[in-house]
């Protein structure tokens, strides 16, 4: 599996610098010639995950916005997606850090994959940071008939007939199985007192729970807020903090988890090694005024985003902070590959 996974990402990265660099390289050199402040040509958003997911709708968002306060160049947002992220990520690393190539990162191309893949061929560290454009609030959940009114009677539960209860995930190295994972951990349980059950996606780690194929799951809060306001899902608690879509449901801390604050989704727009500080510095100027961009931010709470827009610096240090708990969870487990 880790040869195929390997092989895959060399292939996919090698076709992608071949079929680039003729224009790549022109690309440069006009833009050397001209004299011209960057950006000078459409720059490509490299999403590492499908179309409608959360990296996708936060890199459009992003893409459809900053284009006006940078010469106006088109901002062409580009699926690149397998291996959970990998590829696509792999593709950026390996780049020209010339600014035309930037990548939507994920928490798991940045944070899952590198704690848990011991062959990546690349390190979370290895990116130039940019800034983190948004986080997702998490929500543990079960449905709405289910005898478990609260997380502590879940958690119980689990205690009590250890093996019985199963979780939904969209796959090993994902956010939503290591949510649930950590859960556990922080009560005092082992990953074998719940059962994980992988399926494909986000959309259907929900569904699976609707469904009573599953008991419980934690997932991003776009896709159960609306199941909660029909009735059919019980959030038991929301992360990091209470929202307002989900006013009566407890954060974390509230239901006595406070270590589940941790447990977030978000993007960042990362660039590869040693991209120019002129580069950074201008889409610093950019983020500043996304920050106060009334389209970025109608576009951000639609799909659920809360803005989290930071300096590279702080950017770095958050994603160094999430990595680090995730390698900790990684080797508790015993799970790393």
């Amino acid at each position: 599996m880790k040869s195929l996974l390997l092989a895959v990402l060399l292939a996919a990265t090698a076709a992608h610098t071949a079929a680039q660099s003729p224009s790549t390289g022109s690309g440069r050199a006009a833009s050397r010639g001209s004299g011209q402040a960057y950006p000078t040509r459409p720059i490509q958003f490299v999403i590492p995950f499908g179309a409608g997911g959360d990296s996708d709708l936060s890199g459009r968002n992003v893409a459809q916005t900053a284009s006006k306060y940078l010469n106006n160049v088109p901002i062409i947002a580009v699926n690149r997606v397998g291996a959970s992220g990998a590829i696509g990520a792999t593709l950026v690393r390996n780049a020209a850090p010339d600014g035309y190539t930037l990548l939507v990162a994920r928490i798991a191309t940045h944070a899952i994959l590198p704690a848990l893949e011991s062959k990546l061929p690349y390190k979370w560290d290895e990116f130039t940071m940019i800034s983190m454009i948004e986080l997702n609030p998490y929500v543990c959940f079960v449905r709405s008939d289910s005898p478990h009114k609260a997380a502590a009677d879940l958690i119980a539960e689990i205690r009590r007939v250890p093996g019985k209860l199963n979780f939904s995930t969209a796959g090993v190295a994902t956010s939503q199985n290591m949510a649930a994972q950590y859960l556990m951990t922080i009560a005092g349980l082992t990953k074998d007192h719940a059962v994980g059950i992988h399926y494909k996606s986000g959309g259907e780690v929900t569904t699976a729970v609707l469904g009573g194929e599953v008991n419980f799951a934690c997932n991003n809060a776009p896709t159960v807020i609306p199941m909660v306001k029909a009735g059919r899902l019980r959030a038991l608690f929301v992360s990091p903090v209470r929202i307002a879509e989900l006013p009566g449901v407890p954060s974390a801390r509230e239901s006595g988890y406070p270590d589940m604050e941790k447990i977030v989704g978000w993007t960042a727009l990362m660039g590869p090694p040693k991209l120019p500080k002129a580069v950074v510095s201008r889409w610093t100027e950019v983020f500043a005024r996304l920050s106060k961009d009334a389209d970025w931010q109608a576009g951000n709470a639609r799909i659920g985003g809360v803005p989290a827009i930071r300096s590279p610096a702080e950017t770095e240090q958050f994603v160094r902070e999430q990595y680090e708990l995730y390698d900790k969870l990684v080797t508790a487990l015993g799970i790393r590959q």
